[in-house]
């Protein structure tokens, strides 16, 4: 049965959005202030993206009142501000469940709700989706309309605008939402998060507006005469205060800034959008909302909440357990010690200031530090600018983000042999973000680049190691690490140059050899332990690089235990396993025995990392189970 018992009584009586539509606008405000506790309570337990889904609560309510969804399709760009969405659409009895293992996925999904109707993780893509729905339900001779809710952090994407540019030009039955709050994960920079924002301006016209209206009527019929002319004019005022003048150039129906936590201005103005004579044709309202309303942590310090782990609800602090330094944190630390020593050292994010670790490099060279906004591939290709001038950039980014930039590193990067560094984080699967964020597939696309060097630290000491390589290789390089603490391997010794593509042999052994790629060496190590105890003694070599594999080292041990088994936190298809198995074919070693432990051939749901690397066979008991099974497979054959 449902939990709702937990729930606000004005909440727990919501099954659907049909629920709100009668609901008066008196009734809507506590309503919201139900949601905001339910938000409160259970991300205080599980973590979660608590910031952006407390700002979009009435925004979220006035859109379910006013449009008929699901037949209306509501898309929330990237999907972190999509709780209060969940609670209106019948999955509040399953809500303690959110981000847990088996439970509700932190952001839309159609497989989970009829009211999910697009994947949503990567931002900037609601525009083009819903455009597509749009012109699909026009093709078809439909009426329903598509709703993009999109950040203004996330428009700084340039799909975004690809997006907005074709819209433009069709009569599409679309509207975009622009919940304008001045911040996407970290403080939003550039020149169009600045012509957006203009929250003081837009509040400031609207009370002159009132006053104004309120003295002209006060004259009578003249007033009157003065106000209609006024409001003709009005269109053509907006343009010059407001970014309606970018939006209507792009052929827009502009309508804003509307005060986005206001219930009764906010549900009368959808309904003007809904009811516009003008549909066919695109609308745009922009909305201004306040990261965090109505918890005072989360207002006071957005980023810190904007994805935060369980905390206390009444001081709003983490509760965290000691542990070592993630590998996050060192790279954080290592890459400004190298930038100490060498002036060309410059770091580039793409709004991840903070989840990259690279607070304290924007603090102490402010020069040499670049947020480009929510922008992968111009990051990239930035990044290319500055290393054909000399410059050794380094590019901070999460595997997942990676992906949209592949291209770049190809073109831009590495046709060029340009010396950038790419530092990608979060690799491997992360846990509760599920599948949109795991970074399971950045070793299978980028092996394949010709002249790029990928390597995989095994503990966070050796990350500073491959990060001093990869910084003084003067060639493309790039370094993966996962998300979580460290191995607590940390040393005084000062980062040192690696030989290119040279493994370490960690543990000598005559019956097989484990390869095990980053994060997995520890994990394989404990599986030697526990084979020696059986019986069966376990050669382990740690290869350091994915990327050139060290054929000599992999070659003479696998030649000569005859049995292989590689590990990695990664996809199976093309990942770390296959170039072992390419190793062999060149080398002629046709007769050894091999296994692939990876991730399978299907999305990884969210879960705890442990749980996945378990279900996926990745971890120390899995790597014994196999090593067991070869051995006494290869004992068969030989009988």
């Amino acid at each position: 049965m449902p939990d709702t018992e937990s729930l606000p009584s004005l909440l727990a009586a919501i099954a659907s959005p049909a629920d709100i539509r009668d609901l008066s606008n008196d009734d809507l405000r506590a309503l919201a202030d139900d949601i905001r506790r339910a938000i409160i309570k259970t991300v205080s337990q599980t973590g979660g993206h608590l910031a952006p889904s407390l700002g979009v609560v009435e925004l979220t309510l006035a859109l379910h009142k006013v449009f008929n969804t699901p037949e209306d399709r509501l898309l929330w760009d990237v999907g972190h501000q999509s709780y209060a969405h969940k609670l209106l659409t019948g999955r509040q009895g399953r809500f303690a469940t959110l981000r847990q293992y088996h439970g509700l996925s932190g952001f839309p999904k159609p497989s989970e709700s009829v009211y999910d109707p697009f994947v949503a993780g990567h931002s900037s893509t609601s525009i083009s989706a819903a455009l597509g729905m749009a012109m699909a339900t026009s093709i078809q001779g439909r009426a329903e309309r598509a709703i993009a809710v999109i950040g203004d952090g996330a428009l700084t994407g340039g799909m975004a605008f690809e997006a907005l540019n074709q819209a433009g030009h069709l009569d599409a039955r679309l509207v975009v939402i622009v919940n304008d709050n001045e911040m996407s994960i970290s403080p939003n920079v550039g020149a169009f998060s600045s012509f957006l924002s203009r929250k003081l301006s837009g509040r400031t016209m609207r009370r002159i507006k009132r006053h104004v209206e309120g003295k002209l009527l006060e004259l009578s019929s003249l007033g009157e005469n003065i106000l209609n002319l006024l409001k003709k004019s009005e269109d053509s005022m907006r343009c010059f205060f407001t970014p309606g003048m970018l939006f209507q150039a792009m052929k827009f129906d502009y309508i804003g800034p509307v005060d986005g936590h206001d219930l009764d201005q906010l549900i009368s103005t959808l309904e003007r959008v809904r009811d516009s004579a003008q549909d066919p044709g695109p609308v745009l309202v922009h909305v201004l909302t306040k990261k965090g309303k109505g918890y005072r942590p989360a207002e006071e310090k957005p980023g810190l909440f904007h994805g935060i782990g369980p905390f206390d609800v009444q001081s709003g602090l983490p509760l965290k357990k000691n542990s070592p330094p993630s590998p996050t944190q060192v790279f954080g630390d290592t890459i400004r010690q190298l930038a100490r020593q060498d002036e060309r050292v410059v770091a580039i994010t793409a709004a991840m200031t903070q989840g990259t670790g690279l607070a304290g490099f924007a603090e102490e060279f402010p020069d040499r530090f670049f947020d480009v906004g929510i922008a992968e591939q111009h990051a990239v290709t930035f990044a290319a600018g500055l290393a054909s001038e000399g410059m050794r950039p380094v590019v901070a980014v999460y595997s997942t983000f990676l992906q949209r930039a592949i291209d770049q590193v190809i073109h831009d990067v590495c046709l060029q042999k340009l010396p950038v560094t790419f530092a990608i984080d979060r690799a491997g699967v992360v846990g509760d973000d599920g599948p949109t964020h795991h970074g399971v597939f950045d070793m299978a696309l980028l092996r394949a680049i010709p002249d790029l060097i990928l390597m995989a630290p095994k503990d966070e000491n050796e990350l500073r190691h491959m990060l001093f390589t990869a910084i003084s290789c003067n060639q493309p390089a790039a370094l993966r690490y996962p998300r979580g603490a460290g191995q607590d391997a940390l040393t005084d010794e000062p980062p040192h140059q690696l030989e290119i593509g040279k493994g370490e042999l960690l543990r000598e052994g005559g019956d097989l050899l484990l390869l095990p790629v980053g994060n997995r060496v520890y994990p394989a190590m404990a599986a030697a332990e526990e084979l020696a105890r059986l019986g069966v003694s376990a050669a382990v070599i740690n290869p350091r690089f994915i990327k050139p594999l060290d054929t000599e080292l992999i070659g003479r041990w696998a030649g000569r235990v005859k049995r292989v088994i590689t590990i990695e936190d990664g996809c199976g298809m093309g990942g770390f396993g296959g170039a072992v198995l390419e190793l062999f074919a060149a080398r002629r070693l046709w007769g050894v025995e091999t296994r692939i432990l990876a991730h399978p051939d299907h999305f990884v749901e969210h879960g705890p990392q442990k749980i996945l690397w378990s279900n996926s066979g990745v971890d120390s008991q899995a790597i014994v189970t196999e090593a067991l099974l070869c051995c006494e497979r290869c004992q068969k054959l030989a009988n």
